[in-house]
């Protein structure tokens, strides 16, 4: 990929929300923002996932291995907290992916759910019938 497609490849995911998966098995979901020539990445609005840890000494849970035969889909429970504006440095990134679902739920892209939702602007009263 030439050097100007990439750029502009960048340019169409600002505002997108990305995942990021990192190298201490983290996960994190948030708006796009920048990055730099390091490959550190800044997310807005952002939350922080946690692969659940499976303890050593813990015996198998047959359940959950029937689970997995009968779907091949492992469901864990992932912990999150909400974190804002983060920045991802590059050398911890393992894997990035666009997460389209956002707005393929609504059809709507999520900066123009309010204007579309009739909110009304600061000092006018809504029209309450």
């Amino acid at each position: 990929m030439e050097n100007f497609q990439a750029v502009k490849y960048l340019e169409s995911l600002l505002g997108k929300t990305l995942r990021i998966h990192t190298t201490d098995a983290r996960l994190f979901v948030g708006t796009f923002k920048c990055t730099d020539n390091d490959r550190n990445i800044i997310l807005s609005t952002t939350h922080e996932y946690r692969y659940p840890t499976i303890p050593e000494h813990e015996p198998a849970n047959p359940t959950r291995e029937d689970d997995y035969t009968a779907t091949g889909v492992v469901k864990a429970d992932m912990a999150s907290r909400y974190i804002g504006l983060v920045v991802v440095p590059g050398h911890y990134i393992t894997k990035i992916e666009l997460d389209e679902y956002s707005e393929k739920k609504t059809g709507i892209p999520r900066r123009n759910r309010l204007e579309d939702a009739g909110q009304h602007t600061r000092g006018q009263k809504p029209d309450v019938k």
